[in-house]
């Protein structure tokens, strides 16, 4: 099953962005190549481009704060862990004092180091860190395995809180969903979304042995799939055919 997800607002559009950069740092970093640290540098400085809006410190805060207030409105209900309860209220309350206390944007330290910022300014340009260009960037490139992993540990240490906060919302915005086979008609599928309820993210699960690639749109009223086959021209062509998938709605 491939799985495929739809944000229904900038927002979470911005936050899985930022977790699928976080998603290849985590791969990037374990690596020994210099290839693979080169580019596991990149994807720290996408990260700081990307979490540079002026608003996204107080939006996760803010959802934080509201995740916080929803689950403890289960206080006392007997069919809620209180356990379970107190641990993720925990992770809440954790993720919400360290992202807080961070000074300044997600990265923001790293602009005072100009040896970073100039291979930032370079990595624009196509070929822009060749050794001639960048001499000192190559010699760190060179220079021990061990020394390398311990400056892009220090460097990524200062985006960690806004991971954990990222990964903590993500997770449970996704278990508040409840998967729903659906069918489509010719190839199409479209469902009204119930009023009152405010959707944030839609998920997909589809057989990838169908081959098929699901092109979705939606609003607050209606969420619309057209599945598309891959053509011997390159193109994408409509499905004809009635295929089923999982639908998933988190709120």
């Amino acid at each position: 099953m491939i799985l495929y997800e739809y944000p229904f607002n900038e927002r979470i559009r911005t936050y899985l962005r930022l977790e699928h950069l976080f998603g290849r740092l985590s791969q990037l970093l374990p690596r020994e190549s210099a290839l693979d640290h080169h580019f596991a540098l990149i994807t720290i400085f996408e990260i700081m481009d990307v979490s540079s809006r002026a608003d996204l410190k107080s939006d996760v805060l803010k959802d934080l704060e509201k995740l916080k207030t929803h689950m403890s409105a289960f206080r006392g209900n007997p069919a809620i862990s209180e356990t379970s309860l107190d641990f993720i209220l925990g992770q809440i309350e954790t993720a919400f004092t360290q992202f807080s206390q961070q000074i300044g944007k997600p990265g923001h330290d790293l602009t005072d180091n100009e040896w970073l910022m100039s291979i930032r300014s370079r990595a624009v340009i196509p070929g822009g860190t060749c050794e001639f260009d960048l001499p000192a960037y190559h010699s760190w490139q060179q220079g021990p395995v061990a020394s390398r992993k311990a400056d892009l540990d220090q460097w990524s240490s200062t985006l960690g809180p806004l991971a954990r906060a990222l990964t903590l919302l993500m997770q449970v915005l996704r278990d508040s969903g409840k998967p729903q086979k659906v069918m489509s008609t010719a190839g199409q599928f479209q469902q009204t979304l119930p009023q009152g309820r405010s959707f944030q993210l839609l998920r997909l699960r589809i057989d990838d042995s169908l081959g098929l690639v699901p092109e979705i749109s939606g609003n607050r009223l209606v969420v619309s799939v057209r599945l598309m086959r891959p053509g011997p021209d390159g193109k994408l062509h409509t499905a004809r055919e009635e295929v089923p998938f999982e639908l998933t709605l988190c709120a």
